[in-house]
């Protein structure tokens, strides 16, 4: 028996129970979560009878549900299923429960998805390139593991701030986080000339960190050095290695840059690791996870008010929770009064001001002032990929389709594994929806699906380009997937919420109502 954790392949079927989708080939199947719960018992116990009480465990849980429910799940999948020419996939045991008699399974299949955006070697900028990996975490202590990756983007963040190099987001590099890489191959699927890797050891107060950077093109070090210095100089060690990368790629323009890589930091560290451990539940995107982000924000921002960055990311929990969770007043307000502290206190820093000028553009609804910030934040570091995905989705909302597609595409080759690809791909669907192009707005739906299918948003876009295609079919399933996401969505308000341009609502507005979702 396998786990129920593992990925199956099965015929041109690939079934992930985490994420709750089967795909067909790269194209997931408008499934509900009920109908892969099922599926994933019945190949957990493959050619090995399931009784009713185990599947309707499985899906169902502990509810007590009428057998049609079960019958009505079991026939969705065998209609799926049966499109592929089999004659049999699952067959029915009488007065037992069912069996899984399809073609063999392959479980515990990795899941590639991510990694085909990167199998072809992507083309070298035009000016030098660097990627910086997760430094490994050596104290010994897993708690320290976010300390290790906020020095990290820290140093991301410094060399990103220089005009004349590219570099790779910090969500792309984390990509290849507690796996063994080869430099060589990370140069050609991030398409970078140099990679920037390291340690972090962290034992009180003192803290040891090494950093060297390869030539990724001939897999050459080409810069190597040790720190032993006091808690108190992280941000210190934290410029001298940009520096000293800096140094080694174009030694006669380090000393221009100096200025550049250094910017304002926290006055408190007790702020600063606060703001490190919130980090992760921010970018989850997830009510109950930024509820607790926010806790520790708040802790930040009593010890530190000026702390720009605690206040641009308080405003994305607050952005999460107000589309998300009930689009309360309180937190639109909530999310504006902490962008506009980040823009006041952050002119200096690019990632306060990018999230700043998100929650200025879809809470506020000014979306003069979101450019303001968003192009104030590319002038501090052209390098910012989230600047430019978060900006195309402003712009696919505000109905400008071309640059809205333009900007996400930027973003992308700036961070090809961006766990934010999601709204990029988001941002392309509907804007080649409003330009009537449903093919391609279908294409992005899908790929922004697989990008994060724990999100409403994605299956939107999605059921309005399947309706616009005449697959109503499966534009109502999709449509069934953002009310199981999230019950309470309603279009109309989504759209009054982000504060839709009248085009894209309107022809959005159609065929999300023939797909079968709520005004």
């Amino acid at each position: 028996m396998t786990s129920g954790s593992d990925i199956y392949k099965f015929g041109p079927f690939r079934l992930d129970p985490i994420a709750g989708i089967l795909y067909r080939g790269d194209e997931p199947t408008m499934l509900g979560r009920r109908a892969v719960a099922l599926m994933g018992r019945l190949l957990e116990n493959a050619m090995t009878p399931v009784s009713k009480d185990a599947l309707v465990e499985a899906a169902w849980g502990g509810l007590a549900v009428a057998d049609n429910n079960l019958t009505v799940q079991i026939a969705a999948l065998r209609r799926v299923l049966a499109k592929e020419d089999a004659s049999t996939w699952i067959e029915t045991i009488p007065r037992h429960g069912y069996r899984y008699v399809g073609p063999a399974i392959v479980a515990n299949v990795p899941d590639t998805s991510a990694t085909d955006q990167g199998a072809s070697a992507l083309a070298l900028p035009d000016k030098p390139s660097i990627a910086v990996l997760p430094f490994s975490n050596l104290s010994g202590d897993p708690e320290q593991e976010y300390f290790a990756d906020g020095m990290v983007d820290d140093i991301i963040t410094g060399l990103a701030r220089i005009k004349w190099l590219f570099v790779i987001a910090r969500n792309s590099s984390f990509a290849y986080k507690g796996r063994t890489v080869d430099v060589k191959q990370v140069g050609r699927e991030l398409g970078v000339r140099y990679v920037l890797e390291g340690s972090v050891r962290r034992s009180g107060g003192k803290l040891r960190v090494i950093g060297q950077m390869i030539d990724a093109s001939t897999g050459a070090h080409v810069w190597a050095q040790r720190y032993d210095r006091s808690f108190g100089d992280i941000f210190a060690i934290q410029d001298e290695i940009a520096l000293s990368a800096v140094g080694a790629i174009a030694p006669s323009m380090r000393n221009a840059e100096i200025e550049r890589v250094r910017r304002k930091r926290p006055e408190s560290l007790g702020a600063y690791d606060l703001a490190l451990q919130a980090q992760p539940d921010v970018d989850s995107g997830m009510p109950e996870q930024v509820t607790r982000a926010l806790t520790l924000l708040e802790r930040a921002i009593a010890v530190e008010p000026a702390y720009a960055l605690a206040h641009g990311n308080a405003a994305m929990c607050h952005h999460c929770l107000f589309l998300r969770a009930g689009l309360r007043e309180a937190n639109r307000a909530a999310s504006i009064r902490h962008a506009r502290l980040a823009i006041l206190h952050g002119k200096d820093d690019a990632a306060a001001l990018t999230l700043a000028g998100f929650s200025m553009g879809m809470d506020a609804h000014d979306r003069a002032a979101a450019f303001t910030a968003l192009e104030a934040a590319l002038a501090i570091s052209p390098s910012s990929a989230l600047t430019y995905i978060l900006g195309s989705v402003i712009l696919g909302w505000g109905g400008d389709a071309e640059r809205a597609i333009e900007w996400s595409e930027r973003g992308m080759r700036l961070s090809p594994f961006d766990p934010w690809a999601f709204a990029a791909f988001d941002a392309q669907a509907m804007s080649h929806f409003l330009r009537g192009r449903y093919e391609d707005s279908c294409r992005a739906a899908y790929k922004s699906v697989q990008a994060n299918p724990a999100h409403s948003i994605t299956y939107v876009q999605l059921a309005a380009a399947l309706a616009r295609l005449g697959r109503l079919d499966e534009a109502r399933a999709a449509a069934a997937r953002v009310l199981e996401l999230q019950p309470s969505f309603r279009f109309g308000r989504q759209f009054a919420g982000v504060n839709c341009a009248q085009e894209l609502a309107s022809t959005l507005g159609d065929a999300l109502r023939d797909a079968g979702l709520p005004e």
